[in-house]
């Protein structure tokens, strides 16, 4: 019975040892099969050939490939990588030929202004951005237009003439430079002197000097946010300092130095263009006498050097015998008058 009871126990311990090596080396042939399973999921390829193994260590370790790119050595072309949400600039509009009229200021937002200039036969709309008073016709930024209170008070103007440049219409801003009776009047250290105070004008109008550092970052300042607003063009009048009136009151210094007027006029018209620079595609005009175009000294401190220099148009009275020539060099000459001109492509129906 014992034997028996022996010989039975042994038996079931053999069976026992062979369940468990049986259970290991399935554990072990699972394990491997789910190594197996991730290890082909990452290396089988499909391809237009079929399927392949790429195992990682059947592989030599390479540099990563790249595609040549164009190289601007030797002659070729510097390669030119542009985001494409980065903005295009706008493209200048053609108009070799200015005809222009100056509007009012409501065609800024009234949806009048292309009307207004097919109906005078002109190709161009004359806005008074800076008006003789040294009234803005829009919202400024600069310290001393909030100073003086010259902006516009109309908080939508500034969109209104951002849609209005964003047609097809071609838009001057004209900007009365110097001439100006509201700046000086809040801040005198602008101003062109005379020995009682600001000097004015024989209409009675004050001045901005040229010749002070003040006036000039002020103006090239309105100029370069009428180039952001969108203008085509900019026309500089009164660039210079004043003809008119009289001259042997205003003080002499440093700032009005009869001797060399020329030289601020030159730092005015250096600075606009440098405040333009970001506006390649606004064009930039001088109103100028007659006698300044002649190669004549009218005591504005223009030339026809400076003109031909910083100048791509100048602007100047029609004569009275309505003959059109000019002494402006390679300068295009922009006729200022009352009426539409037959004879000439150049004009601008501009009455004061």
């Amino acid at each position: 019975m014992r034997t028996r009871r022996y010989d039975s126990y042994r038996g079931r311990g053999r069976l026992r040892t062979f369940l468990k090596v049986l259970i290991v080396i399935l554990l072990i042939v699972l394990i491997l099969a789910v190594a197996a399973f991730f290890l082909l999921d990452r290396s089988l390829v499909v391809s237009a050939d079929g399927y392949r193994l790429n195992l990682p260590f059947f592989q030599r370790e390479t540099e990563p490939s790249s595609t040549p790119l164009p190289s601007d050595s030797g002659g070729g072309l510097p390669l030119v990588v542009e985001s494409p949400t980065a903005p295009q600039p706008t493209p200048t509009p053609e108009l070799e030929h200015m005809r222009g009229v100056l509007l009012p200021h409501t065609a800024l937002y009234d949806g009048t202004a292309a009307e207004q200039v097919e109906a005078a036969g002109a190709n161009a709309a004359i806005f008074d951005m800076k008006a003789d008073d040294g009234s803005l016709g829009y919202i400024s930024r600069l310290a001393l237009a909030e100073q003086a209170g010259v902006s516009e008070e109309n908080p939508a103007i500034n969109a209104a003439i951002r849609g209005l440049n964003a047609g097809e219409l071609y838009t001057v801003a004209r900007v009365s430079c110097f001439r100006d009776n509201a700046v000086p009047y809040s801040d005198n250290t602008t101003s062109v002197r005379s020995s009682a105070g600001n000097w004015r004008d024989s209409a009675g109008i004050r001045w901005l000097s040229p010749g002070r550092a003040s006036a000039r970052e002020y103006v090239a300042g309105v100029c370069a946010e009428l180039a952001e607003l969108g203008f085509d063009e900019i026309v500089l009048d009164y660039a210079g300092y004043p003809t008119d009136g009289e001259l042997d009151r205003i003080v002499r210094n440093e700032t009005y130095d009869p001797q060399d007027l020329s030289g601020p006029v030159e730092e005015f018209y250096a600075l606009v263009a440098q405040a333009l620079e970001p506006y390649p595609q606004v064009r930039l005009s001088i109103v100028t006498s007659r006698s300044v175009l002649s190669g004549e000294d009218d005591q504005s401190g223009q030339t026809l050097e400076l003109l031909e220099q910083y100048a791509q148009r100048v602007w100047t009275a029609l004569p009275e015998d309505g003959i059109y020539q000019s002494a402006a060099g390679r300068l295009p000459v922009v006729w200022i008058t009352d009426a539409v001109l037959e004879n000439t492509d150049n004009w601008a129906v501009w009455t004061e």
